[in-house]
Parts: C-alpha cells; sequence; structure tokens
C-alpha cells in the first residue's frame, strides 16, 4: 500500500482492531478502527469499505468512502489518483505514490475536481478539508 495508497498505517490492516493512519503530504494522523477483515474480500475501516470480486477474467475493487459533502469532488478526485497510481503499478510501470498535496500539483486535479463536483451535484471547494 506504501506505494499507492494515500495513506500510511502503523500497523495490520488485515486484522480487526485499531491502526494510526497517517494521510500523505498531510501529516493528519487518524485513529482508525478496524471493524472487519476478510481476507482477501473485504477490509472496512471507519467509514471506508473495500470489497474484491471476481469479475470477468480479472478481479473488481469496489471502494465505499463517506465523504463530508463539501469535499466530495475532492476525495473522490484524490482516490482516482491513487487509483491511477495503483493501476500503473499492477502493470509494471510504477509512478509512485502521488497523494496530499501531490495529487493536488497533478496535471488534471483542477479537471477531475470539477468534474466530479458536477457528477456530485455539488460545488467545487476552494480549499481541502481540514484535519
Amino acid at each position: 500500500m506504501r506505494e499507492w495508497a494515500p495513506f500510511d498505517a502503523d500497523g495490520s490492516l488485515g486484522a480487526v482492531g485499531t491502526v494510526k493512519l497517517t494521510w500523505g503530504g498531510t501529516g493528519q494522523i487518524s485513529e482508525t478502527s478496524v471493524t472487519r477483515a476478510d481476507a482477501p474480500e473485504v477490509l472496512e475501516y471507519n467509514e471506508t469499505r473495500w470489497e474484491l470480486e471476481a469479475f470477468g477474467g480479472g478481479t473488481r475493487l469496489t471502494l465505499w468512502h463517506r465523504i463530508d459533502r463539501r469535499f466530495i469532488a475532492w476525495g473522490a478526485a484524490g482516490w482516482h489518483i491513487a487509483f491511477d497510481v495503483l493501476e500503473r503499478l499492477l502493470t509494471g510501470q510504477p509512478i509512485g505514490r502521488i497523494a496530499g498535496a501531490g495529487a493536488m500539483q497533478f496535471d488534471g486535479w483542477r479537471r477531475l475536481v470539477a468534474e466530479y463536483a458536477k457528477q456530485f451535484n455539488t460545488e467545487t471547494p476552494n480549499s481541502p478539508p481540514q484535519g
């Protein structure tokens, strides 16, 4: 996860319990309760759920993440970039993690935020959410 996820964990996300997540580029730390860890199908912590399922000849990843509506376009754009980084890693063309302020420097950041704001029918925020 250190190569693509927008956070680092101080412990295992593979078992029920408490870990601290440090969000890349922000230094923001959140204590997180892993409530379900059924590898490799389901991971749940706080208000986030990851699900993997066989699909066609590959695997489908579904992510649910509750984000304050005022910042949903930022959150969706951030996850979009993280998944682009993951895709490059999985295809053997790693580009390194892009998170936090680094994601906001990405050439397509403003476009992604605007597209997600339109999709979610919300305003485009002028500044990122604060801790």
